[in-house]
């Protein structure tokens, strides 16, 4: 079989006139065995999120012409460290020499007081993914990431086991009905929900984000695409939980994954580009360029990233909000943590910003979620406040394979056979993000035990992610 594809394929998933399909179509010869609507689906991603792939070894190319990242000016460019701060790293047997490679260079910021790599680590966007970075007086916007404030949150409810697994269909159902996935996915009109974060002084204050008012009433609720999910499960608390005061017992629970949508991706590349102005690094450091917080970009960036993690939040809420009232039942328990953030914190008695992309708040005694895959287990964990990690875990496994290498060499078959063997329904969802596309959780978790104690396990049962055209399995 051969994908083919051509200029009107490209066309019908948004490669419109003046965009690279010359790129896009020399792509042909690595998926040429591939199923086009896989290839597709994978395209679509890039030019949704290009700034997602600009690691990827296949798709790096078409990635930095939809997102070119601007060359610095020699004569202004900033001089790094001469020698890199040394840093934690956890689970090293598992982590790429890529994702080293780009923390060392983030360690050598004229800024940089402290860092540490999670075991999930693997390459990024400036600082890897797993990356955790905490600086003097400077936030940088993609040591933020992205998707700005994204996080977990977790509901567990009383409805026993028996009654989920007996019922799988209902649940299954209002699952679809209330909820959205993917770039430009949103609410109209009587469907769309009020929520206070709408009312925030900087949707009128703030020239960008009032431009973003009308997207971020529509996408309240929504969910984004790649590995962002919705899904019903069954959690373990293998004895009770005095602080969250939950019974030993297995019950079922509500976990979902997502950011702050359109709002924090705007956000981020506008604060990006301004601080790649005023801030010039070396190429190699290029998307590490940083905001002094005592300027008027730094204060603008950190005042919009603030409101984009409550949006997140909001996201968050109205999702948990609308699936407790479809189903019913009593709420034992709600935790939620976010990453993709700057924290103002104190390390080794010194004020610092703590940059946590892709890593989970581990300060003592804080609960976090530390998701597997769609198969594999999650865990609902407490910090144990390890000052080497900077108070950080992992935020889940982590990819061990690249979206490009994952459709390349995996099959539908192949998904549907794990999906298959672990009991999970899966709705929607594209194979660069099947499960053999990520790395042991368990192994991951071994990693960190310094870090944190596992609370309970949470296993997926139906799973809802961006739909990638696919059959439903």
């Amino acid at each position: 079989m051969k994908t083919n594809l051509t200029g009107k394929d490209l066309k019908s998933i948004g490669y419109a006139e003046g965009k690279p399909m010359g790129v896009a179509l020399s792509l042909r010869h690595h998926y040429r065995h591939q199923p086009k609507d896989e290839v597709l689906a994978l395209l679509k991603k890039v030019l949704q999120y290009p700034e997602t792939f600009l690691e990827d070894p296949i798709l790096k190319p078409l990635a930095q012409v939809l997102q070119p990242i601007p060359e610095p000016a020699v004569a202004e460019v900033i001089t790094l460290k001469s020698t890199t701060e040394p840093y934690a790293v956890y689970g090293s047997d598992y982590i790429e020499p890529g994702a080293r490679a780009q923390m060392d260079i983030a360690m050598q910021l004229p800024v940089t007081v402290g860092g540490a790599l999670m075991p999930d680590a693997h390459q990024g966007y400036g600082l890897p993914i797993g990356g955790v970075l905490a600086t003097n007086n400077a936030v940088i916007p993609y040591g933020v990431g992205v998707d700005i404030g994204c996080r977990m949150a977790l509901t567990v409810f009383d409805i026993p086991e028996t009654h989920f697994l007996q019922n799988q269909a209902q649940y299954k159902r209002e699952l679809i009905a209330h909820t959205k996935f993917g770039a430009g996915q949103g609410f109209k009109g009587a469907e769309q929900t009020d929520h206070p974060v709408l009312s925030d002084p900087l949707f009128q204050t703030h020239a960008l984000i009032r431009s973003l008012h009308g997207k971020a009433i529509s996408q309240l609720g929504t969910s984004g695409g790649g590995n962002h999910f919705v899904e019903w499960g069954v959690i373990e608390f293998p004895e009770r939980d005095k602080a969250l005061n939950v019974p030993a017992g297995r019950y079922l629970a509500l976990l979902t994954h997502s950011g702050s949508r359109g709002l924090g991706a705007t956000i981020a590349g506008h604060y990006t580009r301004i601080a790649k102005d005023l801030c010039r690094l070396p190429r190699e450091a290029a998307n590490l360029a940083y905001l002094s917080l005592d300027s008027t970009a730094g204060q603008e960036y950190w005042l919009a990233m603030n409101l984009a993690g409550e949006y997140a939040s909001a996201c968050h809420e109205v999702i948990h909000n609308k699936l407790i009232e479809a189903v019913g039942g009593q709420v034992l328990a709600r935790v939620e943590n976010h990453h993709n953030f700057a924290w103002k914190e104190t390390l080794n008695g010194q004020d610092v910003l703590v940059h946590r992309k892709g890593a989970t708040p581990a300060g003592k005694g804080v609960m976090g979620i530390i998701p597997g895959s769609m198969t594999a287990p999650g865990f609902l964990v407490r910090g144990k406040g390890e000052s080497a990690a900077i108070h950080s875990a992992s935020h889940g496994a982590g990819r061990q394979m690249s979206r490009s290498q994952a459709v390349k060499s995996l099959s539908r078959n192949d998904l549907k056979k794990v999906l298959a063997d672990h009991g999970v329904s899966l709705i929607g969802a594209g194979l660069d993000e099947a499960p053999m596309a990520y790395k042991d959780i368990h192994k991951v978790m071994a990693a960190q035990t310094d870090l944190v104690s596992v609370v309970a396990t949470f296993q997926p049962k139906i799973v809802r992610m961006a739909d990638d055209g696919s059959k439903e399995d």
